[in-house]
């Protein structure tokens, strides 16, 4: 498969370790079931596309370890999870509402696709087009021709395995979710094929691929992050979260990680994969409980170990991010040869809130070029992320302020000073004729 800037999306999060490793030592036993599945079926039902490393872009079972309290094969996951009457209602009855940076969007606004316009667009699903795979099935680069116009737009298109068998609901929940919002950081969802029992997906192209090939991949045209573009990356991803919670119907991502973080060619952010996303709690409760399907080590303690979700959750996998982004490791290796049996929270106490042994810890592709009393923050902003009790973490809405707050301390005097400049011109610009 090719390997380039097009490799948009991959899959993988790298070698299999188990995913108690580092968890908490105590978990009722009663209420966990480790789901007895084939390699096969993990791989199709669980894994969803995302980046990955440069030279692996093929899933395997054990990327994902599925833990359960409940399941009934029979049961599917859209008409449990995500088919609620109410809600279904909800959403079709909200028109366009502005909320911050986002929008809630009709369904009306994604375009249905033929399966002529997509084979045309790939030239007919061509292998050198591929560039990610996994267990839903692979994505294409193609070019489609914009409506009524002889323009062309770059997009991917993820065509689903006809033999995964979660598909169907994964990609039914990303309409449903990705159809209806709109926000500067999550990808956009142009539309949608579905052609004698082909699914297609089909997204905006982001030329800079996965955050999780920038951090951990390897060749040529990957280039380590700098820590600017890092701060950026960590504000964007964050602005992501805080928007899906701040909905009236909060929206839990699930499955928060670097490969599911895509960069356009400024290294701006959209989130992406929702096809686990679930809906929060209502007022009256403070989790939904669910089977419990993610990404070894993403996953949060309370919903291993429980089932039970919280919007929270997402905050501790956004934590696991933030850990990643400073050391330049996988969480899967910090706790398989770094934090051996010393709990998470320990480790990162010991390595990155040290000043001495936060130079050693911090990823060595920055070669030291980052202000260490700002990576000391960003630090003390993880521990609170990835705490044992969701109680104790702090908000996304929090999350942002604070890494707001950080990156208007990082700005260089040259950038303050073009920012004030550019703010006297707009206030002039604003000012009302002879003003």
């Amino acid at each position: 498969m090719p390997i380039g800037p097009g490799n948009i999306f991959g899959f993988g999060e790298g070698e299999p370790v188990t995913l108690a490793l580092c968890a908490p030592k105590s978990r009722p036993s009663s209420s966990i079931e480790k789901e007895a599945r084939s390699n096969k079926e993990l791989e199709n039902q669980s894994q969803s596309f995302g980046g990955s490393s440069s030279n692996n872009y093929t899933t395997t079972s054990s990327n994902i370890t599925n833990y359960t309290t409940r399941f009934n094969s029979s049961t599917s996951l859209w008409d449990s999870e995500n088919s609620n009457s109410n809600s279904n209602k909800n959403w079709q009855s909200s028109g366009v509402r502005r909320d911050g940076e986002g929008q809630i969007l009709d369904a009306s606004n994604l375009r249905v696709f033929t399966l002529a316009e997509l084979k045309a667009a790939t030239q007919n699903f061509r292998a050198d087009t591929v560039i990610g795979e996994g267990g839903f099935g692979r994505v294409y680069k193609g070019l489609i021709k914009e409506r009524n116009k002889r323009d062309r737009f770059t997009v991917a298109v993820k065509k689903l395995n006809p033999h995964s068998l979660q598909g169907v609901e994964q990609w039914q929940t990303e309409v449903n979710f990705l159809g209806r919002l709109s926000h500067p950081n999550l990808i956009k969802l142009f539309g949608f094929g579905r052609d004698d029992g082909e699914l297609f997906l089909v997204y905006e192209f982001m030329q800079r691929g996965s955050l999780d090939n920038h951090l951990f991949g390897r060749g040529a045209n990957v280039r380590p992050l700098s820590w600017d573009t890092r701060l950026k990356v960590t504000i964007g991803a964050a602005r992501a979260l805080a928007f899906l919670h701040s909905q009236e119907k909060k929206i839990i991502c699930r499955d928060f990680k670097a490969s599911n973080i895509l960069l356009d060619k400024t290294y701006a952010v959209k989130l992406s994969d929702f096809g686990l996303a679930k809906y929060g709690p209502t007022a009256d409760h403070s989790h939904v409980s669910t089977q419990v399907i993610g990404t070894q080590g993403h996953a949060a303690p309370e919903y291993i170990a429980t089932g039970h979700l919280y919007v929270k959750s997402d905050v501790y996998g956004f934590g696991i991010l933030l850990m990643e982004i400073l050391t330049g490791k996988r969480i899967m290796d910090i706790r398989k040869h770094f934090c051996q049996e010393k709990p998470l929270i320990d480790w990162l106490k010991l390595n990155l809130l040290n000043r001495v042994k936060m130079r050693s810890t911090m990823d060595a592709k920055l070669e030291g070029r980052y202000p260490s009393n700002l990576a000391l923050q960003l630090a003390q902003l993880t521990l609170k992320c990835i705490q044992d009790d969701p109680k104790v973490r702090p908000s996304m809405k929090e999350v942002v302020e604070t890494l707001e707050k950080i990156e208007a301390a990082n700005e260089k005097p040259a950038d303050k000073k073009n920012r004030a400049i550019l703010s006297r011109v707009v206030q002039q610009q604003d000012l009302p004729d002879g003003g």
